[in-house]
């Protein structure tokens, strides 16, 4: 106990000689206490950064390895990556980067006797050891994207990504917080939400190009591992393995989001959410591609996750009726699975995207199965063949959002 409150004492000592600016005094101080507890992880982090802010480069990547170890054993994967990451920046001889990824990676990558399935979709779960992505590939792979990643740095009020903007990479928040905003239909910016140590964010922008869907902003100081789309696509023309790991990964989080939020699936117990998020397909589709055709049977339910959709109602004499725009975050094809009819409108990419897609018999058996979600859904798909008849009869345009096919 007393010894306890020795280092308590100490790094107290050591974080305001550290504001003071009397670095060297720091240093002295967290080096004893590390005298007493070797583990220490963050105190090891601390010595890093203060032998780095004194020039001191080779000391410092020999501190951020030792760092990146007492990361890994505390079993903190993101923060013993950003150690091993900071050594390039000093200098470090790259033998001494990899030798430290290989250590990361008996660690937290997959072991050799486990390799990943053929099948993406069935990979048992994405996070395992707290490193996305990073934990679900080979040692040989963890270690190449390992090199592939840089650490980012952010002060109080500066923008990680901006809303709009082209999206390139993917984040994982090491330390820190920052906010998710977007901006609504009359230009005021909102918060919807945190980015906390071990969250992820933008890995839409390893999957296709786009513009960002909301900008970050640093709540605090932070650091940040990014991962840019075309480091990942290298390591993958090495490490095929690495496209399947990304393409699971990113269904798998939207599809969670999916559940999460749409009113369509709050009645699924967990157990239903795990199965029917199983059976989702993430897939590309090209400008012009025809999703669903009018008439035809429908063969699946669709949630666009990148990109524009158009309904077209096909009339008599060639005549073709635009319906409201389908944007990111909408579904459609339902109503033709919940009546058991042809596709009422055809449903065409505007421009290259991506789409979540639930088969007809998956559909049936996660989702129509539930007597009361049936009913709900039955409801919804009567009121909206409605309110097409009705627009169509009026005349008028439709309201953006007014309209699922």
């Amino acid at each position: 106990m007393a010894m306890a409150h020795t280092h308590r004492a100490d790094r107290q000592r050591a974080v305001q000689l550290a504001s003071e600016g009397k670095l060297e005094e720091a240093l002295a101080e967290y080096q004893g206490v590390l005298k007493d507890a070797p583990d220490d992880a963050e105190v090891h982090q601390k010595v890093a950064e203060l032998l780095e802010w004194l020039s001191r480069p080779v000391d410092a990547a020999a501190a951020y390895q030792q760092a990146a170890l007492a990361w890994a054993k505390a079993g903190q994967p993101l923060r013993a990556v950003a150690a091993c990451v900071a050594l390039p920046r000093l200098g470090a001889a790259h033998a001494a980067l990899v030798r430290t990824a290989r250590v990361l990676a008996e660690r937290f990558a997959l072991r050799p006797e486990a390799p990943l399935p053929a099948d993406a979709a069935h990979v048992p779960e994405l996070v395992a050891g707290g490193a996305p992505i990073l934990s679900q590939v080979s040692r040989d792979a963890f270690v190449a994207l390992l090199e592939s990643l840089q650490v980012r740095a952010f002060f109080p009020g500066q923008a990680v990504v901006e809303e709009g903007a082209p999206g390139a990479s993917m984040f994982a928040m090491v330390e820190g917080r920052a906010d998710v905003v977007r901006a609504l239909e009359g230009g005021q910016r909102q918060s919807v939400g945190a980015v906390a140590p071990g969250d992820f964010f933008g890995e839409l922008a390893l999957i296709s190009e786009g513009p960002r869907l909301a900008s970050v902003v640093a709540a605090e100081r932070a650091v940040l591992l990014e991962l840019t789309r075309a480091s990942m696509e290298a390591v993958a023309s090495r490490h095929p393995e690495v496209t399947a790991v990304v393409d699971a990964f990113y269904r798998r989080r939207m599809v969670e989001n999916l559940l999460r939020s749409n009113p369509l699936f709050n009645q699924l117990t967990p157990a239903q959410k795990a199965a029917v998020s199983r059976d989702f397909e993430l897939r590309t589709v090209a400008a012009g591609e025809a999703l669903l055709t009018q008439g035809q049977p429908g063969d699946a339910f669709y949630v666009l996750l990148r990109g524009r959709c158009t309904p077209w109602l096909e009339q008599l004499h060639g005549r073709r009726v635009a319906l409201s725009e389908l944007r990111e975050g909408d579904v459609f094809g339902e109503i033709s699975l919940l009546l058991d009819k042809p596709v009422s409108a055809t449903v065409r990419a505007d421009v290259a995207g991506v789409v979540l897609r639930l088969e007809r018999a998956a559909f049936q058996k996660h989702l129509l199965s539930q007597p009361g979600l049936k009913g709900q859904l039955m409801r919804m798909g009567t009121e909206r063949l409605q309110r097409t008849a009705q627009a169509l009869a009026s005349g008028r345009v439709l309201h953006e959002g007014d309209l699922r096919v």
